[in-house]
């Protein structure tokens, strides 16, 4: 749906012309000096005809005091958040997720690709019986799936014992930091 912009809407057969109806879309962002200003994020520039040629005369708008402001405020909230990367807390944070990820990494990787090799290297080994139908690559294929449910198990147990704590704290820090920046100081 397309609004009118205060406008009777037509019956539809084209009693408009394309130019009457995009007319009042086009005034927002021709200046009066004919140079083009982009003011709504929301604008389709195509569907609206923008760039027509059309002679309007509406004033230039200047970007409001507020708006300075809070670019103001978000360029300070930026610097709230390069300090508190390079904080000891948030190191703290990062060295024990990565003290983790990289050696389980490492051996699920070795463990997969161990897998695969062996599968198309010897597949005399893989294909020898451990009870009845079921064979050492069915074992290691379904060990597959069972390291990853484990490996899932053990890294969202660690998060849960060695970093949520810490990494709440620094978020709530980050977060007070960031709205003393803003300007917003206080409590809630």
């Amino acid at each position: 749906m397309q609004p009118s912009n205060g406008r009777a809407r037509g019956s539809g057969h084209g009693s408009e012309s394309s130019h009457d109806q995009r007319q009042g879309h086009v005034s927002a962002f021709v200046g009066a000096s004919g140079d083009v200003r982009y003011e709504d994020p929301w604008y389709d520039a195509l569907a609206s005809g923008w760039g027509e040629s059309g002679s309007l005369s509406t004033p230039v708008v200047e970007v409001p005091t507020a708006r300075r402001e809070r670019e103001d405020g978000a360029v300070a909230a930026a610097q709230v958040y390069l300090e508190v990367q390079r904080s000891a807390a948030f190191q703290e944070v990062r060295g024990r997720y990565r003290r983790f990820v990289v050696p389980a990494t490492v051996g699920f990787f070795l463990w997969y690709v161990g897998y695969v090799v062996t599968a198309t290297t010897a597949p005399d080994f893989m294909a020898r019986p451990v009870a009845g139908a079921v064979n050492v690559a069915l074992l290691a294929g379904l060990g597959q799936f069972l390291s990853t449910f484990l490996l899932t198990w053990a890294y969202a147990r660690h998060a849960r014992l060695r970093r949520d704590r810490a990494a709440l704290e620094v978020r709530w820090d980050t977060q007070e930091l960031t709205r003393e920046a803003r300007g917003g100081g206080g409590a809630w």
